[in-house]
């Protein structure tokens, strides 16, 4: 059966009746786990337990010590068993050697990203010195923002979505008024359709060839954040830059999520963070992009920092920037022990067990969820509590590990309950749930408990 061309539900249930059960019952749920066709890597992180959970209600659960169902990796990614120990190392170096630390080890510290960038380059689909460990992920932004939004009298807009992440609006909006330009003036903001939720492609397109010749760069997300919308990036990238607009893209939502081609793809710069999908822990390390057309560094505006600086001549001290090749140009301090060694141990995982075996795993996951949700809820329109609606993408090539649902009210009370459970997700005003299955740790009997548990709470306060 050619998994490119078959709807992974249609799989789904081809595998309940060869089995000879019910695609939405508990029991077939834990014989997909037990069968491991798409191979889950749960043993190798902390799961949470019940009885950790800070709003758990213990009078509601049969046994607190059994582990939650965490939901919530497109927020905090679950921590690598083997982080501790990574950083434990580094802990033991600082105390046994001091300074001798920044050359001596696998992660000498003055380099501690270098090993982490084949990895990285793998998972985003680079070249090696087109990417780098650094900073985070605002701070990235806003570095490359400096050396591509460099706005003229005919072009100076910067396309993005309307509702792009917080951030990425006081981003864009800050580098514009660094210009002493308008904001209300310069920033293009793509909407939805009109009672729609995600933005056609078809529309994207319209107004880049529409205002094109007046966009100075376009910033969007390679996943939006709200929806799990999963955006045609190649196809954006390619009409964007015939109309001679620079195209970059946050990945923070992309990352580890879905696969990614940014050097085949020609897109022209990229940053993310990796705490989310990446496993790597709240105020993780950033990541950043820049492809090798860009290399001619000295002919870009930009702001400088020692290590940007050649590693060979670094120490010379003589005040003269020398640039490191590619995206390491970009560099301002040197890297964090701590937080390489947690990345380290997630990528350790990433490039062992391949990206598009995770994204293959994640179909399966995501459609299952949306067909016990279409079972206990969209299906069922004589109650009122069955009034769910999708604001992700039906179509699993359209969206990554993530279904985004709204209720006709009373949502904060269902978050409530299925908190007291022991389920861990998203929130999001004024009225959206996101379920992220992520596809390392994440079941299928995950999946079954969460609707399962999400159907009680309905019930309980309908």
């Amino acid at each position: 059966m050619d998994l490119l061309q078959t709807h992974p539900l249609e799989i789904l249930s081809n595998l309940a009746n060869e089995w000879k059960m019910d695609l939405y019952s508990e029991e077939f749920s834990k014989e997909l786990d037990k069968q491991n066709i798409w191979p889950s890597n749960r043993h190798r992180f902390f799961y949470p337990k019940l009885k950790e959970l800070p709003n758990i209600d213990l009078s509601l659960v049969k046994d607190p010590d059994e582990e939650s169902v965490y939901m919530c990796g497109n927020s905090l990614g679950l921590q690598p068993k083997t982080a501790r120990s990574y950083i434990d190392k580094e802990m033991n170096k600082w105390a046994q050697m001091g300074v001798f630390g920044h050359l001596e080890g696998e992660l000498a510290w003055a380099k501690c990203n270098e090993p982490l960038r084949p990895a990285m380059a793998r998972l985003v689909g680079a070249r090696l010195d087109e990417v780098d460990l650094m900073n985070f992920l605002s701070v990235n932004l806003h570095l490359l923002m400096i050396s591509f939004y460099r706005p003229t009298e005919t072009r100076f807009k910067i396309l993005l979505e309307d509702k792009a992440f917080p951030s990425d609006h006081y981003i864009v909006e800050s580098q514009i008024k660094l210009h002493n330009l308008d904001p209300e003036k310069c920033m293009v903001l793509l909407k939805p359709r009109e009672n729609e939720f995600t933005l056609r492609t078809d529309d994207i397109l319209k107004t880049i060839e529409e205002q094109g010749e007046s966009i100075a760069v376009v910033l969007l997300s390679g996943v939006h954040y709200f929806t799990g919308q999963l955006f045609q990036m190649e196809t954006i990238t390619k009409a964007a830059q015939k109309k001679g607009c620079f195209v970059g893209w946050d990945l923070a939502h992309a990352v580890g999520n879905v696969e990614l081609k940014l050097h085949d793809w020609n897109v022209d710069f990229a940053a993310w963070c990796t705490y989310k999908y990446l496993n790597s822990g709240a105020g993780a390390i950033g990541g950043i992009f820049l492809h090798e057309k860009h290399f001619e560094i000295n002919k870009l505006t930009k702001l400088n920092g020692w290590w940007g600086h050649r590693s060979d001549t670094r120490f010379l001290m003589n005040n003269k920037i020398d640039h490191e090749v590619g995206a390491s140009a970009f560099a301002l301090s040197n890297p964090s022990m701590l937080l390489c060694s947690c990345l380290k141990a997630s990528l350790d995982i990433f490039d062992e067990v391949g990206i598009e075996n995770l994204r293959k795993r994640s179909k399966f996951l995501t459609a299952y969820l949306e067909c016990l949700l279409n079972r206990k809820f969209k299906t069922n329109n004589k109650n009122e509590y069955s009034n769910i609606q999708y604001i992700t993408p039906i179509n699993p090539e359209e969206r990554g590990a993530q279904i985004s649902i709204r209720f006709a009210s009373k949502v904060k009370k269902v978050h409530s309950e299925i908190e007291k459970r022991g389920i861990v997700c998203d929130f999001r005003e004024p009225d959206v749930l996101r379920f992220a299955p992520a596809p390392l740790y994440n079941t299928f009997n995950d999946v079954f408990k969460l609707v399962k548990i999400l159907e009680e709470s309905f019930k309980l306060i309908n």
